[in-house]
């Protein structure tokens, strides 16, 4: 027996344009693909790693999300329900590729890396040039290992998400979200 639960529903800010969008309106699909565009490609890039790439995602989930709006219902915000649209066709051209997700069970054991111990503060400019490096370090990572990082570290979602996800474990994304964490260490080492 189904018991339907009252949920609250999200409070979009742009909620006027979602609701002309369900109507249609291409002008407000405009709007709200001019909001939400940047963040979204950002998004599908962290995982296909491919700016063409990226942006075709990116174009093909907002084509999903405009034909599919009358569905979306407030439970969560537009931008999360939109982002998820993003990753999973994300997901869906990096596993044409067959990415690499290693298995708990598999019984291999990440080297150990130290972490670099840092004793004095670094100017601004040391500091963007570290993050670009870790950026260009996280892209040269193998898919399943920059998948994880990004939908972890970047996206904020948990194992048990990432696992649902990824069709994996939640033990599996921990574990393969460690081993990316010290191979991003190790390369990060090497190039100093």
């Amino acid at each position: 027996m189904h018991t339907e639960k009252k949920e609250t529903l999200y409070h979009n800010i742009h909620q006027d344009i979602i609701d002309r969008c369900k109507k249609g309106e291409q002008k407000a699909q405009f709007q709200l693909y001019k909001l939400y565009y940047k963040a979204m490609y950002n998004t599908s890039y962290r995982i296909v790693n491919d700016r063409m790439e990226a942006e075709d995602v990116m174009q093909e989930a907002f084509l999903k999300a405009f034909d599919k709006i009358g569905t979306y219902s407030g439970r969560v915000s537009f931008g999360a329900w939109l982002k998820r649209i993003v990753i999973n066709h994300s997901l869906d051209e990096v596993k044409k590729k067959k990415p690499d997700f290693e298995s708990v069970e598999e019984g291999h054991r990440p080297g150990e890396v130290k972490e670099d111990q840092q004793g004095e503060e670094e100017d601004e400019g040391e500091l963007k040039e570290k993050i670009e490096q870790i950026r260009e370090t996280i892209n040269e990572l193998p898919d399943g290992y920059r998948i994880v990082l990004s939908l972890y570290l970047l996206e904020g979602y948990d194992h048990e998400e990432i696992g649902e996800i990824l069709g994996v474990s939640s033990s599996t994304s921990r574990s393969q979200y460690t081993r990316a964490k010290n191979k991003l260490k190790q390369e990060l080492s090497n190039k100093q």
